[in-house]
């Protein structure tokens, strides 16, 4: 239940309207060649950076809710501490738990999976991320139930490994493969069962689809792992290796799709009396394919051709309010009172504005995991719709259109609060390459500036930040030799404050650790308002 709200003693509030702003993917990086950011022409983030007003936030790891502080961030998990105002246990955190304390194995759904199988004489599919990025998925989770299932007797594993190169080194896909392909050897050995890789392809290609950008990627993931029908090889390590062969600058995330087979026929297919786990923990790019399995006939997305009688399940629910999927193996962190909550119990309007790409982040997770809107008649949504081509083809994405509608509905005056995201640092940046990235950033540079000096005029306030790093690392080095990066960046991000009307009113609070969490609470100060009391502390002090 909400608390209220007390106004603010020393500060009543930004006279105009308060705009935050999301650089997706942009860090603050070692400032040298490595740094997407730094080698870009950015002359309006250069003069934000020079600010007194400006401080770094850590966007990764415990600050996030991750397990350490060695585990990166992702708009997820960021755009859930920046509108939840504190931090909550993530997907990486909660599935490692029920893991290693084995409680996800004593849950219903588990003993179903089982269970199914065991009665039908079918096959465990697990389709999932095959790495060990922790961003959707991590191996050590599928490796852990997949020597569960060999021993609690299940006889028939099939796994569809699909290929990362974008939360991990961009052509890593093999070591994943053969650590996997270890384990099974020694099951299939050891206990004479039946433990294959079936299918497979690059993550942005096969599968993993979201925010119904390109249904087409969840089709040929289906065609691959339920149907067998994709290009065949006699095993994964086959069909990547001839992939890199074939083109030398192929990127793991963009190689097509595979099934294995057996002279010529898939050796798993999902078929009736199966079960299928989706082993993904983060739920936007785990929607399409749940909906895919869970909807029935009631489904028009693309044509499934079959529709196996199969007990499925999900990591995670990917959806509360939705309830997707039906069923799941660890419960979501429950993430209540979010800023949004607050700002409806006041009264106050706002929007919140991406591309398809981004969008929602800062609707959806933004809200605590929840779809739709809080109080429709308070709150506006504006998804701007990405093109369906490969970033790196178009980096400037949907930026200009962003700030185009984002000063619109500025000088609208109806909003108090608004919010944007821009995609471009982390989507082109998922690229790893640099001519694109550079264009992305300075694109974003220029909208950045642009929407700054909308509120400029309507004399309200811009708080400037981004949800994690990514085109502020290009590339590492490793044993002497560069390696591309494609990945998150652990490096902290900016936060800035940008306020004409500013007259000592406040300054920077000394915190001994900020993080995103802290910018909620800064933005109810700058609303007139005093923090809820379970909200990390505000990145301002007033005098």
């Amino acid at each position: 239940m909400l608390q209220t709200l007390a106004k603010c003693d020393k500060y009543q509030g930004c006279k105009g309207p308060l705009m935050l702003i999301i650089m997706d993917g942009v860090g603050i990086g070692k400032k040298d060649e490595s740094d997407g950011v730094f080698v870009s022409k950015t002359p309006c983030l250069d003069e934000l950076f020079k600010s007194p007003y400006y401080t770094e936030l850590q966007a990764h790891g415990l600050a996030v809710g991750m397990p350490s502080d060695e585990d990166m961030g992702n708009s997820e998990v960021g755009h859930n501490a920046l509108g939840a105002g504190r931090v909550f246990n993530q997907g990486a955190s909660l599935v490692n738990n029920c893991i290693n304390d084995k409680t996800i194995y004593e849950g219903e759904t588990w003993k179903k999976l089982e269970n199914k199988v065991k009665q039908s004489g079918g096959a465990i599919h697990f389709i999932g991320l095959l790495s060990d990025g922790n961003v959707h998925s991590h191996i050590d989770h599928l490796l852990a139930m997949v020597e569960r299932c060999a021993s609690e007797g299940v006889k028939r594993v099939r796994i569809h490994a699909l290929l990362d190169g974008r939360d991990v080194y961009e052509r890593s896909a093999l070591i994943f493969v053969e650590k996997t392909e270890e384990l099974l050897i020694k099951i299939n050995s050891e206990y004479e069962f039946d433990y294959k890789i079936a299918s497979g392809g690059g993550r942005m290609i096969t599968t993993m689809d979201r925010y119904n950008a390109d249904w087409t990627v969840v089709k040929r993931g289906w065609d691959a792992h339920v149907l067998g029908q994709a290009r065949m090889f006699s095993s994964a390590t086959e069909a990547i290796q001839t992939y890199y062969d074939e083109d030398e600058k192929i990127n793991d995330q963009f190689l097509e799709s595979f099934v294995i087979g057996v002279e010529g026929k898939p050796v798993g297919t999902i078929e009736d009396g199966d079960s299928v786990v989706l082993f993904n923990f983060r739920g936007d790019r785990s929607i399409e394919l749940s909906l895919a399995f869970d909807k029935g006939d009631d489904f028009d997305k693309f044509d499934r051709k079959r529709i196996p009688d199969v007990f499925f399940a999900g990591m995670m629910e990917y959806d509360g309010d939705l309830h997707v999927p039906k069923n799941y193996l660890v419960n979501p962190p429950e993430i209540d009172n979010t800023l949004s909550e607050y700002l409806c119990d006041m009264k106050i309007k706002s929007f919140a504005i991406s591309e398809t790409q981004k969008f929602g982040h800062v609707t959806y997770f933004w809200n605590g995991n929840r779809s739709g809107y809080i109080n429709k008649e308070l709150e506006t949504y504006i998804e701007i719709p990405s093109d369906k081509i490969q970033f790196e083809k178009a980096p400037k994405m949907k930026a200009e259109e962003i700030a185009e509608k984002t000063i619109e509905l500025l000088r609208s005056g109806e909003f108090k609060f608004g919010r944007l995201n821009f995609a471009n640092g982390d989507m082109v940046g998922h690229t790893g390459i640099e001519k694109a990235i550079i264009t992305a950033v300075e694109t974003v540079d220029a909208c950045v500036k642009k929407v700054i000096d909308a509120v400029m005029e309507l004399r309200g306030i811009v708080l400037v930040t981004a949800d994690h790093g990514n085109a502020d690392e290009l590339f590492t080095i490793k044993n002497g030799k560069k390696i591309v990066s494609t990945a998150h960046s652990l490096n902290r991000v900016p936060f800035v404050i940008i306020d004409p009307n500013f007259k000592g009113e406040y300054k920077m609070a000394d915190l001994p650790k900020k993080g995103l969490s802290n910018v909620a609470a800064t933005i109810l100060s700058f609303l007139g308002y005093e923090k809820p009391l379970d909200y990390d502390p505000s990145l301002i002090d007033f005098k």
